[in-house]
């Protein structure tokens, strides 16, 4: 792809590719990177599945697409990742009509919000960016291995250089509550997951990556105050000082439009040069860079920790409910 990049948008990504066949599911759609992701896949022919948390956030977002994309072929869903119990009623009925699936991507997310905790009692964000996502793809595992080449896209973030994630007390019951260490714990986790992913799947041919997206303003952003964000542009200016890489200005962290937000997570559906790099994580249309600053395309070293990933998984599954079959 030439002059791929941070400024890559979606549809420089898919130039000259018929995605006609194949569906695709992108979670959290109903606007921002998930709804730029779904537009844009629809218009090279991909059949997606427009997943958001309510039926009227679907139905919206079906409507606005259609609108853009004249004749795409789109069908709604309703997945409030806070609440398993959406997730199964999901993916129930969608496996009832749907043999396979090509590609899932686990777009939606929470940031930095107040304490809260899910349906099932989890912590919101960890609940939610990660078991949430756990859950459906675990769900729809069938329909994936059924395809001829199986992707699964997770969206981490710049923001897992907070934290490592806390197998001992994920749900922040004997931990202080932080915003934005909970949200560096769940962006790990979804790195991690993505990983651990592509070990358990890989032989069957499924694709596994992490992305992250770059620094955009989306509704992801509704929880953050002005404390939060001073935090989060004093942290973000420490790492890039610390790391030396990276013109991220003053505010410490690289500001990209929605296209080119979404199109690291479009390029990870349809790359094929990425079939050698199962469980990557990326940024900016790339590889991501071990020891770079985060906010722009770099990683810290837990993200490669193997033993964490595997107890992370069999943690997920128990507190789920649901085992993973290969």
């Amino acid at each position: 792809m030439p002059n791929s990049g941070a400024t890559t948008t979606t549809d420089e990504v898919l130039d000259g590719i018929d995605l006609s066949g194949r569906r695709i599911l992108v979670t959290g759609a109903a606007s921002g990177l998930g709804k730029e992701s779904a537009r844009a896949l629809a218009a090279h022919g991909a059949s997606v599945t427009v997943l958001a948390r309510s039926p009227a956030r679907a139905a919206g977002a079906v409507a606005d697409i259609a609108g853009l994309v004249p004749g795409a072929d789109l069908e709604e869903g309703v997945v409030d990742l806070a609440d398993l119990s959406t997730v199964r009623a999901f993916a129930r009925g969608f496996l009832d009509t749907h043999d396979s699936v090509d590609v899932l991507i686990n777009n939606a997310g929470v940031m930095a919000c107040p304490f809260g905790r899910t349906a099932d009692g989890f912590e919101m964000q960890f609940g939610t960016n990660h078991l949430g996502h756990f859950l459906l793809t675990v769900l729809l595992s069938p329909a994936l291995l059924e395809g001829p080449a199986p992707r699964v896209v997770t969206l981490s973030s710049a923001g897992h250089s907070r934290s490592d994630v806390d197998l001992d007390d994920p749900n922040f019951e004997t931990t202080e509550y932080s915003p934005w260490v909970a949200y560096g714990r769940s962006k790990t986790a979804n790195a991690l997951f993505a990983r651990e992913l592509a070990r358990r799947a890989g032989g069957r041919g499924l694709r596994s990556f992490s992305v992250h997206p770059g620094g955009i303003i989306t509704d992801l952003g509704r929880h953050l105050t002005d404390e939060l964000i001073n935090e989060m542009a004093a942290f973000a200016q420490e790492r890039a000082r610390r790391t030396g890489s990276g013109d991220t200005g003053d505010s410490g962290i690289t500001w990209k439009s929605i296209e080119a937000g979404a199109a690291t997570q479009v390029w990870a559906t349809v790359a094929p040069e990425l079939a050698d790099h199962n469980g990557a994580y990326l940024a900016d249309c790339g590889l991501g860079v071990l020891g770079a600053n985060p906010g722009v395309n770099g990683f810290m070293p837990y993200l490669l920790d193997d033993d964490h990933a595997a107890v992370l998984w069999e943690l997920s599954e128990h507190l789920v409910g649901m085992k993973f079959e290969v």
